[in-house]
């Protein structure tokens, strides 16, 4: 006979009756689990309430001054010339879209040239996002072009 979802059923065991607290000595009555006497077997405290000791909330330090974080900012990807030395050897035009396929930068983000390293011999025109000022120096000394996206 194949198991069927209606023939499946709890391991024995696994399931337990609902313990009912309070309701007469004979079934964990009396205290209900609270103890005896004292704040806690009577009424509602709060769970942050620390038997008068100074809370926690009051005993950390409030966090002083300002917090600037600016909501506009761009985060740009980076790249050296170093590195669009070793990724375009040949030369030619280099945008963002060659820097993704070449696994430079990530996809759908601003990209910032930088300046460090050498392009040596290598001439490229390149567009990206922004330039640092010496990285169109070393684009111009090396005989390639910046094209500001």
């Amino acid at each position: 006979m194949a198991i069927k979802v209606h023939h499946l059923r709890p391991a024995p065991g696994a399931k337990t009756a609902k313990t009912r607290v309070g309701r007469g000595e004979g079934s964990k009555g009396k205290t209900a689990g609270r103890g005896t006497k004292g704040t806690g077997a009577r009424k509602n405290t709060p769970a942050s309430f620390e038997g008068g000791q100074m809370p926690i909330h009051m005993r950390l330090p409030k966090m002083k001054g300002l917090r600037n974080k600016p909501r506009n900012k761009v985060v740009f990807q980076v790249v050296n010339l170093d590195r669009l030395a070793e990724l375009f050897p040949n030369g030619g035009e280099v945008g963002p879209a060659e820097l993704v396929e070449a696994g430079a930068v990530r996809k759908g983000q601003p990209v910032k040239v930088l300046g460090s390293g050498e392009l040596g011999s290598v001439s490229l025109t390149i567009s990206a996002h922004a330039f640092s000022e010496s990285a169109k120096e070393k684009i111009a000394a090396a005989g390639g072009s910046t094209t500001q996206l």
